[in-house]
C-alpha cells in the first residue's frame, strides 16, 4: 500500500521540522512517512528540542534523526511549512500548508513543550484528514 510521503520543511532544520518528523514517525507512520527538510542544516539538533521530545514522548531524534537539505528526501506528496516569517522554499507537491509556529530556538522550556504540544495535535489532525479522506 503506498504511504504518502509528508515533507515538514523549515530553514535550517534542526528544531520545529525535527520535532514533527519525530512525532509523525510516533503517531502517523501507519498513514503517512514523515521526513524533515531545510534550506540550510544544522551541524545537529537543536539540544533543546531534542531534551523535551525525550521527556514527552520518550522519542531520541538523535539516534535516527539528522539536519537534511530538501534535495535529500524523497519527493513528497504533502509539504508542511513550520512557520514561513522567512524564506520558504518552493518544493514541488500535491498540497502545501504552513503551520505557522514561531521557532522555540533560545526560549524557554514551556516555549518548547508548547511548541511539541502544537505540533502533536497538528499531526494528528493531518493523520485524521488523511485517513478520512
Amino acid at each position: 500500500m503506498y504511504k504518502v510521503k509528508v515533507a515538514f520543511i523549515c530553514v535550517h532544520n534542526s528544531c520545529r521540522s525535527q520535532m514533527a518528523e519525530a512525532l509523525g514517525k510516533k503517531m502517523a507512520s501507519d498513514v503517512f512517512e514523515p521526513y524533515s527538510a531545510g534550506t540550510e542544516t544544522k551541524p545537529s539538533i537543536n539540544k533543546d528540542a531534542v531534551r523535551i521530545i525525550r521527556q514527552l514522548y520518550d522519542i531520541d531524534m538523535e539516534k535516527t534523526q539528522f539536519s537534511k537539505l530538501i534535495q535529500d528526501i524523497p519527493q513528497p506528496d504533502i509539504v508542511i511549512t513550520m512557520g514561513c516569517n522567512v524564506y520558504c522554499p518552493y518544493v514541488p507537491c500535491k498540497y502545501r500548508e504552513d503551520w505557522g509556529l514561531e521557532d522555540p530556538t533560545g526560549k524557554s522550556d514551556e516555549e518548547f513543550i508548547l511548541t511539541a504540544r502544537i505540533i502533536e495535535k497538528k499531526v494528528l489532525e493531518l493523520k485524521e484528514r488523511l485517513t478520512s479522506g
